[in-house]
């Protein structure tokens, strides 16, 4: 059976047992390292493009810009049904993994999912903005720059390629592939700010590099399955597919909903700020979270390391090892998490100040109060990803509508009085009643089902 935890870039057998012959360290390290120099990389090499279009456009421009790729994402991640996650999960059995066939038919499910709910999203992208555009402080001159931007959603097929990578282990591909369109943005917008370029070229720029990135992963993605042996999943048999993959959509609907219930908390949040605060500080606070995510990235990197493996050993009964593996990631995470929070808080104003400018140090608070958020969800992800693995998606979606819940009734309450900062604090609320549920759904499980084999 594929092997989802590798040194190299081969596939090798029996996961399960590399575990202990290797130590748990050595299984994942390598791995997690690739993925997170990769993606804190790219975090970066964004962040830095953030720095200069902030600069060039300045608060009220970069306002507007930051609700045009936030109306984008939200119109995407309110459809999007994250179809790595069953692909992985159906995958990961043996009747799959073991027939080619059956995998192409798999993925062909997955690619039915993907370009669907693309197209949909980028016409979804352009119904939100005009809908929205009033309440947002958009004007009728922005809606041009949201139906461009809507072309890069268009393209943004990534579950499928997503879950070859994953699954066949490719990490260091998953790292470093998205950083070329990080660079080429960086390149394009510093050329812009030489050039004086305006919010349109600076909305083309976003749109051209994410295509490119999108349209590049999903070739590699289906080069994997090509050279795995696998037929090419666009000529495999359309018909039936529901009756093959039984409980295949079911578990994407929840994931869909969780997501969405995410997307809600997580992109929502922008529009929500403008709303209440204007567009200026919507880009503060678009500043604010692009910080946090460099260090957010980690812990989704380490989600894309360990779920596969996750799957397989809670498959294959390895209870014990699956559960020391979640309890040295938790402390890995708040380590990482902890670290990144007090550096901001120390040294976040100077920061804001050099990089930015003098007229963006407003979002210090922002920045501080959001990272904490982000140390709760940091803690969170290997709970998320057992529980899936767990086969428990409906728990998950549970928590979400709660935590979801709990999010907009904190922001209600406290974005009047604190402004964009109440949307933070709504953050810290929805992170640690995430963190709380699912450590105590996942621990429960474990120590039940550990009890239940020994009887």
């Amino acid at each position: 059976m594929t092997q989802a935890t590798p040194q190299v870039e081969t596939p090798q057998d029996d996961t399960t047992a590399s575990w202990h012959k290797k130590g748990f360290e050595k299984g994942w390290l390598k791995s997690i390292l690739h993925l997170v120099s990769g993606s804190s990389g790219n975090a970066v090499l964004m962040l830095v493009s953030t720095t200069i279009a902030a600069r060039s456009l300045g608060p009220a421009a970069y306002g507007v810009l930051a609700l045009v790729l936030t109306v984008g994402r939200l119109s995407e991640r309110l459809l999007r049904f994250e179809s790595w996650q069953p692909l992985i999960r159906f995958a990961a059995s043996e009747e799959v993994a073991n027939d080619k066939k059956r995998m192409s038919e798999l993925y062909l499910y997955g690619l039915f999912l993907d370009i669907g709910t693309a197209l949909l999203a980028a016409v979804l992208t352009i119904i939100v903005g005009y809908a929205l555009m009033s309440v947002i402080g958009l004007k009728p001159e922005h809606m041009p720059l949201i139906a461009i931007y809507a072309i890069a959603i268009a393209v943004n097929i990534r579950g499928v390629p997503t879950a070859a990578l994953r699954f066949d282990g490719k990490f260091r591909t998953l790292a470093y592939i998205q950083m070329l369109s990080s660079i080429l943005r960086l390149i394009l917008a510093a050329i812009g700010l030489y050039l004086g370029f305006s919010l349109l070229e600076f909305v083309i720029i976003w749109t051209v590099c994410q295509a490119l990135d999108a349209l590049l992963f999903l070739w590699l993605g289906m080069r994997v399955i090509r050279k795995k042996g696998i037929p090419n999943p666009l000529r495999a048999n359309p018909f039936g597919l529901k009756d093959r993959f039984p409980g295949f959509m079911s578990f994407a609907w929840s994931t869909n909903v969780s997501g969405t219930l995410r997307t809600l908390t997580q992109e929502a949040d922008t529009l929500l700020v403008s709303a209440f605060a204007g567009t200026a500080w919507a880009g503060f606070y678009h500043i604010a979270k692009r910080i946090a995510k460099v260090a957010q990235q980690v812990g989704s990197m380490m989600q894309a390391v360990v779920y596969p493996d996750m799957a397989r050993m809670w498959a294959q009964k390895d209870f014990r090892i699956f559960g020391k593996m979640i309890k040295r990631i938790q402390l890995v995470l708040g380590l990482v998490g902890v670290s990144f929070l007090a550096a901001f808080w120390l040294v976040g104003d100077w920061v804001m100040h050099t990089l930015f400018g003098p007229e963006f140090v407003q979002a210090y608070p922002l920045l501080v109060a959001q990272l904490l958020a982000v140390v709760l969800i940091m803690h969170a992800a290997p709970s998320r990803s057992a529980l899936l693995a767990m086969n428990r998606p409906g728990f998950v979606l549970w928590v979400a509508i709660a935590s979801t819940a709990l999010f907009f009734l904190t922001a209600w309450l406290t974005m009047p009085i604190y402004g964009a900062l109440g949307a933070n604090f709504a953050h810290i609320a929805f992170a640690a009643l995430t963190a709380i549920a699912m450590d105590i759904a996942m621990w429960r499980q474990i120590g039940q089902t550990v009890k239940e084999t020994q009887e």
